[in-house]
């Protein structure tokens, strides 16, 4: 007898992702120019793989504590202060994980029961809303635009909050948009959180790809917010260090306590070589965080210059490394934009929709690509959108 499989009643909320089934249409054409992944195109700075692998040589291939090595917490917790003037202390406040999406899962499975609401900016990464789903909870979208610069205002979040209302998710830099919030705009969302009983998830995976004049602001840093705040970050994005898996979150330790029991069974432990790899990254790399975001600034300019010669709308990005222009002119969708490219141009971007409904209109580029790669997608794409006029 066939057994009968009973799967979790909350996947029947999951939708296929958009992105995956783009990726698997591009990978029929071989000869392809792709700005479509969001990974960094440099190679982890050496003295940080260095120290990787110095921790092998030595044999530090053990499990670390439940909450990662005391020394990587230290780090953090300077460099959280430091740069973006919140401070945890290292023990009981930090929580290393794998990567900065289990910190956000981990977040969701300690925070939200049955029935719970979750307040989603949208555009934003394509996982947040699933794993709402996933921790049984319900997601609530607050659509942002073109037009605010991508920006959550006030008076959106104050529609959308309920009774049930249990936790607004804050992805700045955003990814698509590359939108940032600045320290005003976070106030102004502060006195509205203030009211309410909410919780806030601020991921900050893109806080040191800032091009603006003014450095990155955490919501955390504002009054009032660090006691309701879990801010989730990590090195794969700064440091380039995206393969080896290490993120952390920090949060009031009742919050941190928590989450440290989820992770225990689930997970024990974040790779210990990849902690050794973050100490040095935290204590040392500076300069290669600065080298690295003067090289995307300069791929960012070249990209929104090209694109507005296209005649396609196009919002500045003032963070992490995408640029989210208005294909809306050309008469096509998004996924009907992305699917003629790659057929007629072989370049591959991602269809806006892929980041929620608001994104429709709209196709992510992202420039973690050498500017010689970049150079050549838009002079296809400039012979697409000359193509689609003429007809």
């Amino acid at each position: 007898m066939e057994p009968k499989v009973i799967f979790n009643q909350h996947l029947k909320n999951v939708k296929p992702s958009v992105v995956g089934k783009f990726l698997e249409i591009a990978n029929e054409y071989k000869e392809i120019i792709s700005l479509s992944v969001g990974e960094p195109d440099f190679q982890t700075p050496w003295h940080i793989r260095q120290a990787g692998i110095e921790a092998l040589e030595q044999g530090k291939t053990f499990y670390s504590p439940v909450r990662g090595l005391l020394a990587l917490r230290q780090e953090i917790s300077d460099y959280m202060f430091q740069r973006f003037e919140t401070q945890y202390q290292p023990k009981t406040e930090i929580l290393v994980t794998v990567g900065s999406s289990e910190a956000i899962e981990m977040a969701y499975r300690t925070l939200l029961n049955p029935g719970d609401e979750v307040l989603i900016v949208q555009p934003s990464y394509l996982v947040y809303e699933p794993m709402v789903y996933m921790a049984g909870a319900v997601p609530i979208i607050i659509e942002t635009f073109e037009k605010d610069g991508f920006r959550l205002k006030p008076e959106q979040l104050k529609e959308k909050i309920t009774s049930k209302s249990r936790l607004l998710i804050l992805p700045y830099p955003c990814n698509p948009t590359g939108a940032i919030m600045e320290k005003v705009d976070l106030e102004a969302i502060a006195e509205v959180i203030r009211e309410t009983d909410m919780l806030i998830l601020s991921d900050e995976i893109y806080a040191e790809l800032n091009y603006s004049e003014i450095s990155h602001v955490s919501i955390a840093s504002i009054e009032g917010m660090r006691e309701r705040t879990i801010v989730t970050s990590g090195f794969s994005k700064a440091f380039a260090m995206t393969g080896w898996r290490i993120g952390y979150a920090c949060a009031p330790e009742e919050i941190i306590s928590a989450m440290t029991k989820y992770h225990q069974y689930a997970i024990m432990c974040a790779p210990t070589v990849s902690q050794f790899a973050g100490i040095e990254a935290l204590k040392n790399g500076a300069g290669d965080i600065v080298a690295m975001r003067s090289e995307y600034n300069m791929r960012r300019r070249y990209i929104v210059d090209r694109l507005l010669k296209m005649g396609l709308s196009c919002y500045e990005p003032k963070g992490a490394f995408y640029v989210f222009p208005n294909i809306s002119s050309t008469g096509l969708n998004s996924e009907e934009f992305c699917e003629k490219l790659l057929k007629q141009k072989q370049v591959a971007v991602i269809p806006g929709n892929a980041f929620g409904d608001s994104g429709e209109g709209f196709v992510r580029i992202s420039y973690s690509f050498s500017l010689k790669h970049i150079i050549e997608a838009m002079n296809r794409m400039e012979e697409f959108i000359q193509e689609l006029s003429q007809r």
